[in-house]
């Protein structure tokens, strides 16, 4: 394992690590700006009401308190894991050097589902919103050319065909985000910055507008009579304490994204510093502004009426004030945009590790040289996100967003742990206060929340790791580096 640690640490030989090398421009505020960008989005726009609605009625305030607590064990984690190892795909290398091959191998593929499948995710619900905002304009773009040709029906399991041809505007911001992320990490860093401070100057106008008509009435509905903070349990799941924990699991996936500001550890300038920075930093932000949007928009709206495509746009009509029903929407643009980014972004750098490494062709480690980026890993993965966003419905592809990021964050945890305990030797940047328990807990309240997702959704990342396995044994043995090096030992 020791040498596995070296190779992974200083492994390519000088000339090598010039031709390869990517810029090194982001600052600690652009990688917090990148952490911001990638969790406030659909979340804070959509999740919110659908849990105040159906599960924890004001006291999604607590949901989102739990889910941030939940991810804060798996943060702590990926912090000490970028500090430690401050390179391309950080989650990936770590598991390399911790847990071995194999298990880097498993790691790197299931990260690829999370960023693949999360960016079609929110590439649908980008589309929804410029949908909308067009239509205030006037302009109506035919419904089938803007959702998905294929539908799922949860309760039956069986699929449909919905009459569309694809969800083109879907389409076109993969295409977008796609050729920004070619053309440099500083173009790209510059235009999340832009569109982060777009979509907190839209949030804060909610919140300070909003603010003076709370009203404790608002949470009175026919099964909260009194009006309480934590509305009676009507069942399972629904409203009192079980409902604040479903509606935890539920806003949980407003909170994935954050672990992709390890991937860009090779373009920070200071890594050992701004990793942990931007990857706790983003998500103390982030938690900040969903729990104020949560308990403003539920003190502004009866909670179940929020079960809608937009809540904030409900919360802006039930003060009427008309006039930020644009802005918001154009908020949301933005900050669905973000998302889309980092998870683009993320994607291509673990990916551009995998291959460098010989367990995914070599082609896809070449450096633009120009831009200085994976761009052929970029332009891959774009055929596949777009793919997904134009011809799946949003249920699906955002469920198996969750189930990937959430067993990624059990490796890392898991990682993290046993490395501190086979090399407790290493210089690190960051470590993780009161291990293992932080690790332990991540691993429990990530493999709960997996348990809850149901059997469809295990047998979807079943059957995807097991590609990734016939590939791995296939392919990716054949042309490791591993593999290789006792070769060139002896030369």
């Amino acid at each position: 394992m020791a040498t596995i640690w070296a190779r992974k640490t200083c492994e390519a030989p000088v000339a090598d690590a010039q031709a390869r090398s990517m810029r090194r421009t982001l600052s600690t505020v652009d990688v917090t700006a990148l952490g911001v960008g990638a969790v406030v989005g659909a979340g804070i726009f959509v999740a919110t009401g659908h849990a105040a609605a159906a599960y924890a009625g004001p006291a999604v305030v607590l949901s989102f308190l739990f889910g941030a607590v939940a991810c804060a064990f798996s943060g702590l984690c990926y912090a000490e894991m970028a500090a430690t190892v401050p390179v391309s795909g950080s989650a990936y290398t770590y598991a390399y050097a911790a847990l071995g091959e194999l298990v880097a191998w498993v790691i790197g593929w299931d990260l690829i589902l999370e960023y693949v499948m999360g960016g079609a995710t929110v590439a649908i619900g980008w589309s929804g919103y410029v949908v909308s905002l067009a239509r205030d304009f006037g302009l109506h773009l035919p419904e089938r050319f803007a959702a998905a040709p294929l539908a799922y029906d949860v309760g039956s399991h069986t699929w449909a065909l919905t009459g569309a041809v694809a969800n083109v505007p879907a389409i076109v911001v993969v295409i977008f985000i796609s050729s920004l992320l070619v053309a440099g990490i500083r173009e790209t860093s510059l235009f999340n910055n832009f569109i982060v401070v777009v979509k907190l100057i839209v949030i804060g106008l909610f919140i300070l507008c909003a603010a003076p008509a709370i009203s404790t009435a608002h949470w009175v509905t026919s099964v909260n009579p009194t009006g309480r903070f934590i509305p009676p349990n009507a069942g399972a799941g629904i409203y009192g304490w079980s409902g604040v924990v479903r509606g935890a699991a539920v806003v949980f996936f407003a909170f994935v994204g954050f672990d992709a500001v390890s991937t860009t550890a090779q373009e920070t300038r200071n890594p050992t510093r701004a990793m942990p920075i931007g990857i706790l930093g983003s998500l103390a932000i982030c938690t900040v502004l969903y729990v104020l949007v949560a308990f403003v928009l539920t003190g502004v709206v009866k909670y179940d009426k929020l079960n809608v495509s937009a809540p904030i746009a409900a919360g802006i009509d039930s003060i009427g004030m008309n006039w930020l029903s644009p802005l918001v929407k154009l908020g949301a643009i933005a900050g669905l945009s973000s998302v889309i980014l980092v998870m683009l972004l993320g994607q291509s750098r673990v990916f551009f590790s995998m291959s460098h490494d010989g367990l995914v062709p070599k082609v896809f480690s070449e450096v633009h040289p120009r831009y200085r980026t994976p761009y052929k890993s970029n332009m891959l993965f774009f055929v596949f996100t777009a793919l997904f966003a134009a011809f799946l419905p949003e249920d699906i592809v955002g469920e198996m967003t969750s189930i990937g990021t959430l067993f990624a964050f059990i490796l890392v945890c898991a990682g993290v742990w046993i490395m501190r305990r086979q090399r407790p030797d290493i210089t690190r940047g960051f470590t993780v206060p009161a291990l293992p328990f932080v690790a332990i807990m991540g691993i429990l309240v990530c493999g709960s929340m997996i348990y809850g997702l149901g059997w469809t959704n295990w047998l979807r990342l079943a059957v995807w790791l097991i590609v990734g396995l016939i590939f791995y044994f296939s392919y990716g043995v054949k042309h490791s580096r591993l593999e290789a090096a006792p070769q060139h030992a002896g030369r």
